[in-house]
């Protein structure tokens, strides 16, 4: 009915695969792939360390925010979504998780929704989310969420499931309100869940039916693994275990993948995250990576022994003469053996006379 949106804008120029890709797949579970994502840790708790000893207090949960946002500011089709088979792009990076206040079966569920440029730095992140978690997980707050769940869960279950169907109907003809739009939880760029603070391991996510979140990222906890280093030794080693579940119509399995690649160079290089993004469009950021060749001429300089006192090298000169002292040095000692031979033999027979006078 409507072609704009209040929380996106329509993508123009897609090539046609891409197009109507929607139209072949209209619903977003059909259209769901899910992937296993393992991080290593080291890097993480060195970072951690090190930055705490300077006072900045991370957790692994604000490195994973800081890293998506800037994921989704680098790889714009990460924050594409489909609405009534047309893909749209969200006007900003939002992202969505679930926090409880308190860590109890009783305890109330409490949707929490960012926004961001894409362009902050993890300090700049970590200081927003916290200011959010904790003026919305205090015993007397009241998020907007909840207070719109509310309304509806008052309602008889037939009034309730035909509000639903008017508010589908509105969202799928992109005339939803923009203050529905921002109390849902489910129109977001992105879905996370932290299933490490609870101790439990990262699960495959569904994707919702309601909303346009096209990705739901869920981090489990930490655990030992068997693990290859890249001189391709085995060894125990500890590792984040993390799964994404992601609506295949919006990008290619090629975008994907070199997402991904990009993904965990910002892990292994987490000081990239410090620093704000340019604010002049480019969307370019330099991870430091270790080259290759450092790595190796530093092992092989490890293996080096340390160098003994060598003597300087002669003269041919030199070398023959001292051959020539040698030879004379072998003669003499023949020669003294010899005399020695002949005075032992000469002793013998002055023996042998004796005994023959006797």
């Amino acid at each position: 009915m409507f072609s704009k949106r209040s929380d996106g804008v329509k993508v123009k120029k897609l090539d046609p695969v891409t197009k109507a890709a929607p139209f072949f797949m209209p619903d977003r579970i059909s259209s769901t792939n899910y992937m296993d994502v393992k991080f290593r840790c080291e890097p993480i708790d060195e970072f951690i360390s090190r930055q705490r000893k300077l006072g900045n207090n991370y957790t692994y949960t604000h490195i994973m925010i800081a890293s998506l946002v800037r994921l989704f500011y680098l790889r714009p089709k990460l924050n594409y979504f489909v609405n009534h088979n047309i893909i749209y792009e969200h006007k900003d990076i939002t992202l969505s998780m679930v926090a409880k206040k308190r860590l109890d079966d009783e305890s109330e569920d409490v949707d929490l929704k960012f926004h961001f440029t894409g362009r902050e730095s993890l300090p700049q992140i970590k200081e927003y989310v916290d200011k959010v978690i904790y003026e919305n997980t205090r015993e007397d707050s009241v998020y907007g969420t909840t207070k719109d769940a509310d309304i509806l869960g008052k309602l008889p279950a037939w009034l309730f499931r035909l509000a639903m169907v008017f508010i589908r109907w509105m969202d799928r003809h992109n005339c939803l309100p923009k203050s529905l739009i921002e109390a849902s939880c489910f129109h977001c760029s992105l879905f996370m869940t932290n299933l490490k603070s609870i101790k439990l391991d990262a699960v495959k996510h569904h994707l919702y039916h309601f909303g346009n979140a096209s990705i739901f990222v869920a981090m489990g906890k930490e655990k030992m693994e068997p693990v290859v280093e890249r001189n391709k030794e085995l060894k125990l080693g500890k590792v984040l275990n993390v799964t994404v579940t992601m609506d295949e119509r919006v990008a290619d399995g090629f975008y994907f993948s070199k997402t991904l690649r990009l993904w965990k160079d910002m892990f292994e290089n987490l000081d990239c995250l410090l620093e704000t993004m340019p604010d002049d469009g480019t969307k370019k950021m330099v991870i430091k990576k270790r080259s290759k060749k450092a790595k190796k001429s530093k092992v092989k300089s490890s293996k080096i022994k340390p160098l003994k006192n060598k003597k300087p090298k002669k003269d041919k000169a030199q070398l023959l003469l001292e051959k020539q002292h040698k030879k004379e040095e072998k003669e003499k000692l023949r020669e003294e053996k010899e005399k020695i031979k002949e005075e032992k033999e000469k002793v013998k027979d002055e023996k042998k006379k004796l005994k023959k006078v006797n």
